[in-house]
């Protein structure tokens, strides 16, 4: 009898021990996870859960941990676990994560569920709504991604990212603000000046304090005349380069309904008004939620660069070369969901590459400084044929067939680009205009991005017609 009554004490003692160290390390765990330690917190946390499966706390504490320390996979699992009991704050991670996987659709659903919480329990909602905007606004820049080639990437310290430029002197030249001014005060800027070197494009803090785009041209040996093009009295606009025709205009901005920090726009000098239009925000892959910002584009060299800190430490940037493509083609999102999402993403750039092309020689002519005779080299398109083949000119292509089929694709871009500045008229009047000005340009724009279109997919045909007959009369196999 006194054995028994031994074993029960024993057995109470141990329990209540046990129960004490359970306790301690889940208080130890929450003062952690409090805090911000996620990491030491997580261990503690993936115990309880596997004791207690079932539990929403345990599994909406472990989710956060996993996807504070980048486990994003994990985090998804338990993080629905807690969701499906209503968890408040499951709707809020969730969100961010589907944000961080670019599935923008079920991120709108995870802040709106988290929205009607927070409204239930009468707290101050504003913030959320910012961010369910702004995920809605990333959801429809998806929808348009680019079919855009990548061609090459490189992380680079932000501060000297504009070593990776190598423009062409007919593409004029760029410079740090204060190097080029010479001034002490820190100025974040680009300089961007013409080839003909008379005029000059750079960004200042406005008397406003933000950020806004100005000009200046060269008056004899000095620059002067100062103009601002584009100015926010609340958002920073800055990084402006302009084509050789001097009227199309790259800028980055945080305002114009920025996706998060800098997103880049193209707007056009209207010489009518003698303003610019209103802004156009390119798409993805060019913009995210990340800063992006210095559009370049080398008409000489057939190239483009921008930089993204998006993926990046604080001090880092990745700079990416590019093709340029006028017609501005998107990819098809009805195909296949996730080929959409890595394009819109950029998570590689091997994704964007067409099959059987090369592109070490087009690497090379990025880094390349062109002699005053290469600079002279007609150029008038680039049309890659195949992995060994790029044209320039019509006069290169051989077959009389592809010639033809080529031509028209010259054709059908004059169309495109000239469609294309007519819609960001018509698009500049919509915005501007009162309802009944709207509801006459409405169908006009429909009818207009339906033959561009149109046009965007019969220019990809044609080219497709062109490489073939192309490769069949010279002889080239995949």
């Amino acid at each position: 009898m006194i054995q028994k009554l031994a074993k029960i004490l024993f057995a109470f003692l141990f329990l209540s021990i046990s129960s004490y160290g359970y306790t301690q390390s889940l208080d130890q765990a929450k003062i952690l996870y409090n805090e911000g330690n996620y990491g030491e917190a997580k261990p503690v946390f993936e115990k309880l859960v596997r004791q207690s499966p079932n539990n929403s706390s345990y599994n909406q504490w472990y989710g956060v941990c996993c996807y504070e320390t980048g486990d994003l996979e994990n985090a998804e699992k338990y993080l629905l676990v807690a969701n499906k009991r209503k968890v408040m704050e499951s709707y809020r991670y969730l969100a961010c994560l589907y944000m961080d996987m670019y599935r923008f659709d079920k991120a709108v659903e995870m802040w709106e569920g988290y929205i009607d919480l927070q409204k239930k329990k009468k707290e101050d909602t504003n913030e959320s709504e910012i961010k369910l905007e702004q995920t809605r606004n990333l959801h429809r820049m998806q929808e348009k991604t680019e079919d855009i080639q990548v061609i090459d990437s490189i992380i680079i310290n932000k501060e000297t990212f504009l070593n990776t430029y190598s423009l062409s002197e007919e593409s004029g030249s760029l410079e740090y603000y204060n190097k080029f001014f010479d001034v002490p005060e820190t100025v974040s800027s680009i300089v961007y000046q013409n080839q003909k070197g008379d005029k000059i494009y750079y960004a200042r803090p406005s008397e406003y304090g933000a950020y806004a785009i100005y000009t200046q041209s060269k008056l004899l040996d000095a620059w002067g005349d100062e103009k601002i093009l584009v100015t926010d009295n609340s958002f920073d606009n800055n990084y402006p380069f302009v084509l050789s025709d001097g009227v199309t205009l790259y800028f980055s901005s945080k305002g114009y309904g920025s996706i998060g920090g800098y997103d880049i726009f193209v707007t056009r000098y209207n010489t009518n008004t003698s303003s610019y239009l209103a802004p156009e925000q390119m798409g993805m892959p060019f913009n995210s939620s990340a800063n992006d910002y210095m559009m370049v584009i080398d008409e000489a060299k057939g190239l483009g660069w921008f930089v993204s800190d998006r993926n990046q430490p604080e001090d880092k940037v990745c700079a990416y070369l590019f093709i340029p493509d006028p017609s501005r083609k998107r990819i098809d999102n009805m195909e296949d969901a996730d080929v959409l999402i890595k394009r819109a993403a950029l998570t590689s750039i091997k994704d964007t590459w067409k099959e059987d092309v090369n592109y070490t020689d087009l690497i090379a002519l990025a880094h390349k400084d062109l002699t005053t005779k290469e600079k002279k080299e007609e150029r008038d398109f680039i049309f890659v044929v195949n992995d060994k083949t790029t044209y320039y000119t019509l006069n290169e292509i051989k077959s009389h067939e592809a010639k033809e089929f080529y031509s028209e694709v010259i054709s059908l871009n004059k169309q495109i680009k000239s469609l294309n500045n007519k819609l960001d008229e018509a698009r500049s009047s919509y915005s501007k205009g009162n309802a009944s000005v709207r509801e006459q340009l409405k169908p006009t724009i429909l009818q207009a991005e339906n033959r561009l279109y149109q046009l965007m997919e019969k220019a990809g045909t044609m080219e497709k017609k062109a490489r073939n007959a192309e490769n069949i009369r010279t002889g080239f196999k995949y």
